[in-house]
């Protein structure tokens, strides 16, 4: 009997069964690996041993004992600790706080302290994890922040970690860190579950993987009898190519788009873009890379126009574009599209229909004052069309769409306006496999059309396949712009961390 055994699990949401008589497993001194697709049920199964949803049928066992969780301090009492994608740390305390959150004050504060900085100098050296105790949350990495959740978990006596897309944000040398402090706990007898999208992490770090796909388990493999392939197929219950094919780019002749000393305050006042130079071309697919917050946002929208700048120049055939709204850029005759990270947000209205939403970008277009509905159905339609949109209607409202059908809603108004130059912010984060395979045929298109697009990525696999010239970013500067197809994810993630190598 495995230490973690999850027995006909089944859960609903209204009219959607989001687990469907699922079983799972997982021993100690193992990693096991859950893959699924968004929406395959796999969040909704950890939660579940989390304690954070209640199963409506089927039996959660711990250490061959089953037990009922209500609530997630149940599931730490078990010996369950999960670390969420977005940590659950006090941000304005410092790290040894947060692992000590909850702690019951002792008659003498002195001797608790020296217990508790005793138990954490104990569980540091047994499972290789190195910690700043009187560092503030805020003042710390995305590696470090979650050194100090895991601590958290196993301060409080978790046997068994779950993790939710732990890799998500970090650079290839973070990653191995915490390949090694996982594999530490593996070897210390712990039962570790890590949720990921990235195959080649799965096919490294895990013991077993399942796989799940609509609310259902499609089955349990040891990784060294598999493959990304074979993983693939049982995710998505269809071949899929893995292959992302990169044509050269256009013989490069004068920039698109120059970008020359940028510079600008985030929203909170803090420096996000530090003197910041490149060039884009037409006809080729120019990436950038970076930790997350290294000024992709603002650089993103102050191209696009949607933001202020502290100084610089955005040059496009030698005209200043700088501090000009988004409607003054077109109608200096550059044609601009934006694929704004928040899809939902920024990007299209979530209460609109398909056709709602195309004719934002178009209803200018028409005869007269009054908006030519006829004429946006018809434009709604060929679009869906043309990007396979699976929707019920052109008349069906965006946000009961799928992600990646919203995506393609999305980038087929910008792409439908013919720009010359596409900014793409993540355009693929939170779809399916088909679905991202589908966003890089789009843009791949765009590029044999000598339109220049800028890509802001995360996943350095993709970012070094699909693209023709890979700009890194730290702390909004240009560390480097490399040919991807010759740096190394090494090289790369030294970039990410702002050493400049003599590479870039």
């Amino acid at each position: 009997m495995a230490y973690i055994e999850m027995r006909h699990i089944s859960k609903r949401f209204g009219t959607v069964l989001a687990n469907d008589d699922v079983g799972f497993s997982a021993d100690r001194g193992e990693i096991v690996a859950l893959l699924g697709e968004n929406g395959s049920g796999k969040s909704t199964l950890v939660n579940m041993l989390a304690g954070i949803y209640i199963p409506d049928s089927g039996s959660v066992h711990i250490g061959g004992k089953r037990r009922f969780f209500r609530s997630p301090q149940d599931a730490i009492a078990a010996g369950i600790g999960m670390v969420h994608q977005h940590f659950k740390l006090v941000p304005v305390m410092s790290a040894w706080e947060n692992i000590s959150l909850g702690e019951k004050a002792g008659p003498n504060p002195f001797i608790e302290k020296k217990r508790i900085n005793r138990k954490i100098a104990e569980i540091e050296e047994r499972f290789g994890l190195v910690t700043i105790h009187g560092k503030k949350i805020y003042d710390m990495s995305v590696s470090e922040k979650q050194t100090v959740e895991i601590l958290k978990m196993l301060y409080r006596g978790a046997s068994a970690l779950v993790l939710d897309e732990p890799t998500a944000v970090l650079t290839p040398q973070e990653t191995d860190q915490l390949f090694a402090m996982l594999r530490n706990m593996k070897q210390e007898g712990c039962a570790v579950v890590i949720i990921t999208h990235k195959l080649n992490e799965v096919m490294e770090i895990s013991d077993r993987v399942t796989v799940m796909r609509r609310g259902k388990r499609i089955g349990t493999v040891n990784t060294a009898d598999t493959n990304p392939r074979q993983l693939t197929e049982m995710m998505v219950g269809a071949s899929i190519s893995l292959e992302i094919r990169r044509e050269k780019p256009a013989p490069k002749d004068r920039p698109l788009l120059e970008v020359r000393n940028l510079s600008c305050f985030n929203d909170d006042g803090v420096t996000a873009l530090d003197g910041m130079n490149f060039d884009l071309y037409g006809g080729e697919i120019l990436g950038v890379a970076g930790i997350a917050g290294s000024g992709q946002k603002e650089l993103c929208e102050i191209v696009a126009g949607l933001r202020k700048a502290g100084g610089g120049q955005v040059l496009c055939q030698g005209e200043n574009l700088l501090g000009l709204s988004p409607r003054e850029i077109r109608d200096r005759g550059v044609s601009m599209s934006f694929i704004p990270e928040d899809r939902l947000g920024m990007g299209l209205v979530a209460g609109m229909s398909v056709t709602d939403n195309i004719l934002l970008r178009s209803y200018e277009r028409g005869p007269g004052i009054f908006i030519d509905r006829a004429a946006g159905k018809i434009l709604a339609e060929k679009i869906v069309e043309r990007y396979g949109i699976s929707t019920p209607s052109v008349q069906h409202v965006v946000r009961k769409l799928s992600g990646g059908n919203i995506q393609k809603v999305l980038l087929g108004r910008e792409i439908d306006l013919s720009p010359r130059i596409l900014i793409t912010a993540y355009p693929v984060r939170g779809l399916d496999i088909g679905a991202s395979y589908g966003i890089y045929d789009m843009l791949n298109e765009q590029k044999r059309k000598g339109v220049a697009v800028l890509y802001i990525g995360e996943d350095l696999d993709v970012l070094r396949e699909l693209c023709d010239r890979l700009m890194v970013i730290h702390g909004g500067m240009v560390m480097g712009i490399v040919d991807p197809g010759k740096a190394s994810k090494e090289e790369l993630g030294l970039l990410m961390l702002g050493q400049k190598a003599d590479a870039a």
